[in-house]
């Protein structure tokens, strides 16, 4: 019975967990849980790598042996430099320190919206890796001076456990420094910001192993380290199959919102609505667009508990449940939410400058949440049905929000297609079906996902109430609107 590892790092929680293959299915097992807790360091926002390395040597060492192997995926955008020797240049920068404010228009101004695009088929997202390099440049060019190497996030984990340096496809595309058609890094775009191209590595391939867990690790020394889809999404997206008519919802801190596409989808279309053309596993891309997610709600959380009150997710699904439907509405996408101070009243402010009574308890904030989230998937669904000629009729939740049957109830209601929720650990087992095909315990990805769904039934949504939400869908849009003005 092959045993094999996932190591999932999300931006707000890490887990160890450990796949059973047996008789054509896979059980899991999780073996470590962690809080991923960034460090503040002089004024500015930091991931604390040392602990997650610390937590990802603390799981393997709760992994029974033998496994087959193992893989790691983390989130995507935020990076580390090494010097000559390896060592760590600084701590890496979290993606939401507003070191990047302003960044992105200007390189935008210096290099051009469209050129950047055609090249990367990327999101502009103001924290995108691109404008995190050039906030650097900006800000401490002597860091970038004394870089030897270029790694993302998951690329650091597996150069600690094996030695070696490279950087994955599927997380280095969400750089924006990637060229979408040649699978290669965008040299002249990073050479026209005056960033130093010879720390960029190669790049490999989802299901690439790429070496052997070194001794001075600690546990585990010669298991094989696959590459998987490294970018959270990417695995969690390569643990479902593909199916005509339906869209993929990765539901956590961010939702990803998108479709599987044989090639990039690079069009003016694509280019207007915002759209992102990320790497998948063989050779595929997922056109995607990033969404605001349950951030908004965990940020709301934090402010709660330092107010001196604690409610879990749990409480505040049940809750928004049962409180009166359709008060504020909100883009769970404006730039105001991104790192706001208290996110409770950065909410309260966006209700008042668009007209609105803003939420008065947590679950009138969750509902609000909840809602627009709902609203806000339904315009992107129609958005990616335009720019690709699809007819999308379902909507496929992957992640842990795919738990919150009161959201996944809101999304078949304000879309008008039908939901199916799950799995929950799909990005576990999109790593885990990558390692399972590397090590030849699959034949294709299709063999893989066939054992994910028999192993994972999925739970189902229905549309209900349609005629009342294509009002407030029309509301939703007059706000966005407005706000826009």
């Amino acid at each position: 019975m092959p045993r094999f590892l996932a190591l999932d790092l999300g931006a707000e929680s890490g887990r160890a967990i450990v796949g059973h293959l047996s008789n054509g299915r896979l059980t899991l097992e999780p073996v470590h849980r962690f809080a991923n807790v960034p460090a503040r360091i002089d004024g500015t926002l930091r991931w604390d790598v040392d602990a997650l390395w610390t937590e990802v040597r603390r799981g393997l060492a709760r992994a029974d042996a033998p496994l087959a192997s193992l893989g790691v995926d983390t989130w995507g955008c935020d990076f580390a430099l090494l010097d000559d020797e390896g060592q760590l240049v600084e701590p890496p920068w979290h993606y939401r320190d507003h070191r990047t404010d302003g960044v992105m228009d200007r390189v935008l101004a210096r290099l051009g919206r469209d050129r950047i695009y055609q090249r990367t088929g990327v999101q502009f997202l103001p924290f995108n890796t691109l404008f995190q390099l050039a906030a650097a440049l900006d800000a401490a060019p002597s860091a970038l001076d004394r870089a030897s190497s270029f790694v993302t996030m998951p690329d650091l984990l597996n150069y600690w456990l094996t030695g070696r340096i490279a950087c994955e496809y599927t997380n280095a595309t969400t750089t924006q420094c990637v060229d979408a058609h040649a699978r290669t890094w965008a040299i002249d775009l990073i050479d026209a910001l005056g960033i130093p191209t010879s720390i960029f590595g190669p790049i490999v391939e989802p299901g690439t192993i790429l070496g052997r867990i070194q001794a001075a690790v600690g546990s585990h020394a010669g298991i094989p380290v696959v590459a998987p889809a490294c970018h959270d999404t990417g695995s969690a997206v390569a643990a479902v199959a593909a199916a005509d008519h339906t869209a993929f919802l990765s539901s956590g801190t961010w939702s990803l919102l998108g479709v599987e596409m044989p090639a990039p989808v690079i069009t003016p279309d694509g280019a207007a609505l915002n759209v992102t053309n990320e790497g998948g596993v063989c050779g595929t891309t997922r056109l995607l667009k990033n969404i605001g997610g349950l951030w908004l709600l965990q940020a709301c959380r934090r402010d709660w508990a330092a107010d001196g009150l604690t409610l879990s997710y749990e409480d505040l699904a049940a809750a928004a449940a049962t409180t009166t439907p359709f008060g504020a509405i909100i883009d769970p996408d404006d730039a105001a939410f991104l790192s706001p101070v208290r996110m409770t009243t950065a909410i309260a402010a966006y209700c008042h400058s668009t007209g609105q009574a803003p939420p008065a308890t947590p679950a009138a904030f969750a509902r609000t949440i909840f809602e627009s989230l709902a609203l806000k998937y339904r315009l992107v669904v129609e958005g990616l049905e335009s720019v690709t000629g699809l007819s999308i009729r379902t909507i496929r939740v992957i992640g842990g929000g795919a738990q919150n049957a009161l959201l996944n109830q809101l999304t078949a209601d304000a879309s008008s297609r039908e939901v199916v929720a799950g799995p929950v650990e799909a990005t576990a087992l999109g790593n885990i079906a990558v390692q399972m095909l590397a090590t030849g315990h699959v034949a294709t990805l299709a063999d893989a996902r066939a054992i994910i769904d028999r192993s994972f039934p999925a739970g189902r949504f229905h549309p209900i109430d349609t005629d009342r939400w294509e009002r407030h869908y029309r509301r939703f849009r007059d706000v966005l609107e407005h706000r826009c003005v």
